[in-house]
């Protein structure tokens, strides 16, 4: 049953409010922010209208929800793969026995509903009131499904989180020939029939739920894909008039192959299809012609930036395997929408802002790049890259989607200026109370009818089962503790 709204306004206050002037924000001591029915009616100082509700935060930043455009909706598997490489040989891509046998889906439908649920209420704890939910399709028989999105409506729905929704799909994959060997199987009919199911997708759920569940097509990696099925999906695109998202220039095998097959970079081959337009969303862009080993000449960023198309910016996972965005600065001033993705658990935004914060400075920017660039591809640049001027802000007219952040835990130090010191010290552990479409969602870390430590046992029991599966999708078919070593020599207790 979703979350319903309290009746009457409600003026909710804070040492600190991120407001909106022009175009921007702005901070405002002890501000005042007043909605009702869904929408802000007021934010400033000195509200002298009736309310039903006040509520005081106190020592605490109220800003506008997070938006996560590539916001993880399964158990993450980043563990398995942080320090077990390489990839090829630690099951992280299908070997071709593997793949010839059959794959299979190492979930059953009611953990893949249950898993949607579970995520959407991590996303939530960690102040994000919009979401694209993404997941690994290495741990599936193909795409995702009708049934695991219709139960990510209803979940949305029961949570009163705002999402964009499309089942994932492909018509390819890549798989371990050899030794160090991976190559590519496409079947374009099954792409697109995948395609075809996402279509009737958005068709049947576009902007139900009150508002709060919205559509998207999700092919799933470039390199997965066929021209034909690309070409497909942008039809559909203009069509619908939908968002479309994806993952491009992730890795230099990614950019390498697609020069290989195609004799082009990933944007020059986007832009032969048709695909690239202001509806689409790409994480990550990490390598592009001249950045993190790429040595093949292209006009990629121009190429980008002229077609209107958003970067997901996913830092922290990035800087996981070793590349970053270069230059965050470079790509802004070129005019490209820049918004955030957390692409991992916990989908900590905070975190991803300053992970973010960090490799752009590290990455050469210094102080081109500020807290408030970070903060507000969380928020505003999220809010436009879906087209939507109703949300990543904190105004009149605007959705009621607010986070409140606290700023009295002793850890969280000595506060200046609020986004700084977030950008410092703060953490998702922090969010205290987020509200979403009006209904809060989340009051003092407490989310109506969800019990975490149940969902946590749960997820852990899912997570152990899946595992178990691995040496038969591995290459050489190696026992899961040879796969996955230790840190340290575990020695057991005797017995």
């Amino acid at each position: 049953m979703m979350v319903r709204r309290d009746t009457g306004r409600t003026l909710i206050t804070a040492d600190w409010v991120v407001g909106h002037e022009n175009g921007a924000h702005v901070l405002l001591p002890r501000g005042e922010v007043v909605f009702e029915d869904g929408e802000i009616l007021f934010v400033g100082h000195g509200f002298a209208g009736e309310v039903a509700n006040r509520i005081d935060y106190g020592a605490a930043l109220i800003g506008p929800g997070f938006i996560d455009l590539d916001a993880l909706s399964d158990l993450d598997t980043t563990v398995l793969g942080l320090d077990n490489q390489p990839a090829w040989q630690k099951g992280r891509v299908w070997p071709e026995s593997y793949m010839h046998a059959g794959p299979r889906e190492m979930y059953t439908p009611e953990e893949l509903r249950w898993q949607k649920r579970y995520a959407f209420t991590r996303l939530i704890a960690n102040g994000i009131t919009t979401a694209l939910p993404i997941a690994s399709l290495f741990y599936r028989e193909w795409g995702e499904t009708w049934n695991e999105f219709s139960g990510a409506a209803e979940a949305a729905a029961d949570l009163g989180l705002r999402v964009y929704l499309g089942p994932a799909y492909r018509s390819g994959n890549t798989f371990v020939k050899g030794a160090g060997n991976i190559a590519f199987h496409f079947d374009e009919a099954r792409g697109l029939a995948g395609l075809a199911e996402a279509r009737r997708f958005c068709e049947t759920f576009e902007d139900t739920s009150d508002g709060l569940v919205r559509t998207m097509l999700a092919p799933d990696r470039i390199e997965t894909c066929t021209a034909g099925l690309l070409k497909e999906t942008a039809k559909i695109v203009r069509n619908l008039d939908v968002p479309v998202r994806l993952h491009c220039c992730q890795s230099a095998f990614e950019y390498n192959s697609i020069v290989e097959m195609h004799g082009m970079s990933p944007p020059q081959w986007l832009e032969s299809l048709g695909f690239l337009c202001s509806r689409a969303i790409l994480p990550h862009l990490t390598y592009i012609s001249g950045a993190n080993g790429i040595t093949y000449n292209a006009p990629d960023l121009d190429i980008l930036a002229d077609s209107g198309a958003a970067l997901a910016h996913c830092p922290l996972v990035m800087a996981r395997g070793g590349s970053n965005v270069q230059s965050f600065a470079r790509y802004r001033d070129r005019g490209i929408t820049i918004g955030m993705g957390t692409d991992t658990h916990p989908p900590d935004m905070i975190a991803n802002m300053q992970v973010g914060l960090m490799t752009a400075r590290l990455g050469g920017d210094g102080p081109d790049v500020s807290s408030a660039d970070l903060y507000t591809a969380a928020t505003l640049g999220g809010a436009r890259a879906l087209g939507r001027g109703d949300l990543g802000h904190l105004s009149a007219g605007a959705r009621a989607d607010i986070t409140v952040i606290a700023l009295d835990d002793p850890a969280m130090g000595q506060v200046i200026d609020p986004i700084q010191t977030i950008m410092l010290n703060g953490s998702g552990r922090d969010v205290r109370t987020v509200v979403i479409d009006g209904r809060i969602v989340m009051q003092d870390g407490e989310i109506p009818g969800v019990d975490h430590a149940t969902m946590r046992t749960q997820a852990q029991a899912q997570f152990d089962g899946m595992k178990a599966q691995y040496p038969d999708r591995t290459f050489g078919h190696s026992p899961v503790e040879e796969i996955f070593a230790p840190s340290y020599p575990i020695r057991s207790a005797p017995q």
